[in-house]
């Protein structure tokens, strides 16, 4: 449409041809032709390397990508004018001047899935999902280029000559543990062996008491490397001040050091619950995380992370091993986790502590209601339009449009497969398309919504929808359970949905949901329920919070019979 044309430049026919990027696959570095997306990125910094200088914010430095298939050593790739870019939409759109130019090659991986389908995507190596940071992907070192776009005298060459080192593992400790297992029904799905891990925490007294079984708290979040927010030492009083700009406030990786070693002597004081506190590792070849529910895509991660993960850790650490001794809790991703496991298995998990939490009603999908609206980016009139907004501050003001975040995913990976934040919902809700990958909830170039897709999505994954659908049987399941969380003036508008969330839960629920449903004024991102704290200090306490609202609820709702006594010590 008219008020789209300019979101994606192209060269003509007519145009004349521009300077090009030439890409060069050095030898050595592989012995079988590689897959994957080639990313091209320009700079105007020299403050860190330009693949860490790419977001999708109005003042992101340039990025480029194209897909490539049997790239072998010595051959070259390249960029010209055609290819889809960020911000930047065309090679042609980039101001002449000096800059820092760096590629860098995603790999993919080729996986044979048990519904039919080859599909090639980029696998986690232990970073969680980062593309600039991923083991095994090849990059350049950065150079600086005069580039003028009118410039016909030929091509400059980039060569691709350095590869990311793996990932060390992390130790086990005194307090955290590691596991991982192959998963039987991920394997199945992916053809390929499947892991899922876990970060245990162990209770203070786990090993002077063996006869004790014990709660288990599951965090969700998005891919931890380690256990986050535990740290025996005192802070590092040596440790280098950085700034926060998201907080606003200097000195704040000090601060984070100083509230995980307050939590680990809270953990190990006398007076705190013993429980097993969890972080689950489930990334998979489309993000950090599988969102922890079975889905078309990315295959029966909820039974999985239910059916086999969560039974291995409480057989290996003396877990009660029962529905009314086990907790989730999360912020953002894993606020919608943690509600959804609790709405999609109501018998396995006794309360959800769900804190701005992704669109939990996709009428309410950010700012997009996807049933009703017929474009994604743009509000249109007769005459004019406005772009949706896609991340704000406390005061309202913008610094990212729904295109502008798409628009990059796209340059990071076609058909779905970026590995950022709108990519992974489509991936999870939307149904599998016929080439394999995710059927596209909308045009990723234009935000036209294909309204077939929502509905699927409106039946499998809307959590609201769910819940008033089924609510005659979840209802008095659910029961004090549910508890959400979230700032009137999140980042992402999450808190939209959740207005009407609460609009049933309140209004229209019988029974009585019996739980919690509260906002924090002018609170941004990552608010929790946390009315005395700044958000900068609560987003770190989440344990502290809800561990001993859910043991108090454990405790009160436990079976006749059920061992109450073993871990309260």
């Amino acid at each position: 449409m008219a008020c789209c044309a300019c979101a994606a430049p192209h060269a003509s026919a007519q145009e004349p041809d521009i300077s090009v990027f030439t890409i060069r696959l050095a030898d050595g570095l592989t012995d079988q032709p590689l897959d994957g997306r080639l990313l091209l990125m320009l700079s105007t910094s020299d403050d860190n390397e330009p693949r860490f200088q790419i977001s999708d914010r109005y003042d992101s430095q340039q990025i480029f990508g194209i897909d490539v298939e049997g790239w072998e050593p010595g051959q070259s790739r390249t960029f010209n004018a055609n290819v889809f870019g960020f911000p930047a939409g065309s090679l042609r759109d980039v101001p002449s001047g000096q800059y820092y130019v760096q590629a860098l090659l995603h790999k993919y991986e080729t996986f044979q899935r048990a519904d039919g389908h080859t599909v090639k995507l980029p696998m986690d190596r232990g970073e969680g999902q980062k593309w600039n940071r991923a083991p095994g992907n090849l990059y350049s070192t950065p150079v600086q280029v005069d580039f003028d776009p009118a410039n016909q005298s030929g091509s400059i060459e980039i060569m691709l000559d350095q590869v990311i080192p793996p990932i060390e593992p992390p130790a086990d400790t005194e307090y955290v543990k590691h596991i991982r297992i192959q998963s039987k029904l991920l394997t199945e799905f992916w053809g390929r062996p499947m892991y899922l891990g876990a970060h245990v925490l162990l209770p203070q007294g786990f090993h002077e008491h063996p006869d004790a079984r014990y709660p288990l708290v599951i965090m969700h979040g998005h891919f931890p490397a380690d256990f986050r927010g535990f740290r025996p030492e005192p802070p590092d009083p040596e440790l280098e001040p950085e700034y926060s700009a998201r907080f606003n406030l200097e000195g704040y990786n000090r601060i984070v050091q100083q509230e995980a070693h307050k939590f680990y002597n809270l953990w190990t004081g006398p007076d705190f619950p013993r429980v097993l506190l969890v972080e689950i590792q489930h990334p998979n070849p489309y993000y950090d995380d599988s969102y922890a529910v079975n889905s078309a895509n990315l295959g029966p991660y909820g039974d999985a992370i239910t059916y086999e993960l969560v039974p291995e850790i409480e057989r290996q650490f003396r877990g009660i091993g029962a529905g009314w001794a086990r907790c989730l809790y999360g912020g953002s991703t894993g606020g919608w986790e943690a509600l959804a496991a609790q709405v999609l298995y109501p018998d396995e998990y006794n309360a959800c502590y769900a804190a701005c939490p992704d669109p939990i009603d996709f009428r309410a999908y950010t700012v997009v209601n996807i049933y009703e609206d017929d474009n994604a980016y743009f509000e249109k009139g007769h005459f004019g339009y406005v772009a949706r907004p896609g991340r704000r501050n406390y005061l309202g003001h913008i610094s990212s449009t729904l295109e502008q975040m798409n628009h990059l995913e796209l340059v990071l990976g076609s058909k779905g497969r970026s590995g950022q934040q709108w990519d992974i919902w489509q991936a999870v809700y939307s149904p599998c398309a016929e080439d394999g990958y995710p059927a596209p909830i909308w045009d990723k170039k234009t935000g036209e919504i294909d309204r077939e897709i929502a509905a699927y999505w409106r039946e499998n994954y809307d959590l609201t929808h769910i819940l008033q659908r089924d609510w005659a049987t979840l209802g008095p399941k659910l029961q004090g359970k549910i508890n959400i969380y979230v700032g009137d003036m999140d980042n992402y508008y999450l808190n939209n949905a959740v207005y009407l969330t609460e609009q049933f839960l309140k209004s229209t629920a019988s029974p009585a949901y019996g739980g919690e449903v509260d906002y924090g004024d002018r609170q941004e991102h990552c608010w929790n329920g946390d009315h005395n704290e700044p958000n900068a200090i609560s987003r770190l306490r989440y344990h502290q919070m809800f561990i001993p609202r859910f043991v108090e609820r454990a405790l009160k709702t436990a079976p006749d019979g059920a061992d109450v006594s073993s871990w309260r010590y």
